[in-house]
């Protein structure tokens, strides 16, 4: 899957999934702009600063003054991958900080949006494109995550509309949304004893912790033209956790049938 003649824009490109990205659509040969609020940490990511760019997804003037830049260097963006977001705490709604949940949603959500309107309308009016924002599981069922929950819900939901605003314009829009994958931020929140990585991976199908190259790889499958008639999708790889919480009501998903 070469993407020699592809720039692609990943935001939250410096950790986690985002790099993960960032990573493999370089293996691939495509020119990668990293986009992330810490500013070495994107051109490391980048391996070149020219390619990195500090801003706040959560400021649309920022995603705007970049989008600017880009177009007076003569550089259009062929595909965009929005992973910038910031998680929170399981918390009952009042011990949950209201900047705190105005944060989640500005970042999560109002970034998601900034990007796909900014760089997915010059798509458009380029008349090609490919956009895969991520959301996640959270966003797909009930959980005491009452602003990261929503806010990943509605980034499907966003997916989904902005696939049928673009389809005819030779643009592609869709969502991954990923189970429990092993970043910094789900390692801090282990560390601190909010999440049972037991409990997680016995919660699972394949009773495994997902890494972010495995999300990566679903994402590059999905701006790739072998996706070339997939739009308006939400890609659950979440390593069956999805599916094994109504088991639960069985005694769980079946072991192995044999030792491996």
């Amino acid at each position: 899957m070469a993407c020699h003649d592809r720039t692609a824009l990943v935001t939250g490109g410096a950790s986690g999934i985002g790099l993960a990205c960032v990573k493999l659509l370089q293996a691939r040969g495509a020119r990668v702009l990293v986009a992330d609020l810490d500013q070495a940490a994107a051109a490391a990511a980048a391996g070149d600063p020219t390619n990195a760019f500090a801003l706040d997804a959560a400021s649309l003037e920022a995603v705007q003054a970049l989008a600017d830049r880009l177009r007076q260097q003569d550089l259009r963006v062929d595909w965009l991958v929005n992973c910038a977001g910031i998680v929170q705490d399981p918390l009952a709604p009042q011990d949950l900080p209201p900047e705190t949940y105005r944060r989640v949603l500005a970042v999560d959500l109002d970034g998601t949006y900034h990007f796909c309107s900014v760089f997915g309308t010059a798509m458009a009016q380029a008349g090609y494109g490919s956009i895969v924002n991520v959301a996640s599981v959270a966003g797909m069922r009930s959980m005491p995550l009452h602003a990261y929950s929503p806010a990943k819900a509605a980034v499907i939901s966003l997916t989904e509309c902005l696939a049928g605003e673009w389809g005819r314009s030779g643009v592609r829009v869709n969502a991954v949304s990923p189970g429990y994958t092993v970043t910094a931020a789900l390692r801090d929140q282990m560390e601190r004893g909010l999440r049972d990585p037991e409990k997680l991976t016995r919660n699972s199908a394949l009773g495994v912790l997902i890494q972010p190259e495995a999300i990566a790889h679903a994402i590059a499958f999905l701006l790739s033209d072998e996706a070339s008639v997939i739009t308006g999708v939400n890609l659950p790889v979440d390593a069956g956790w999805l599916l094994s919480g109504s088991w639960n009501t069985f005694g769980g998903v079946r072991p192995a049938y044999r030792s491996r």
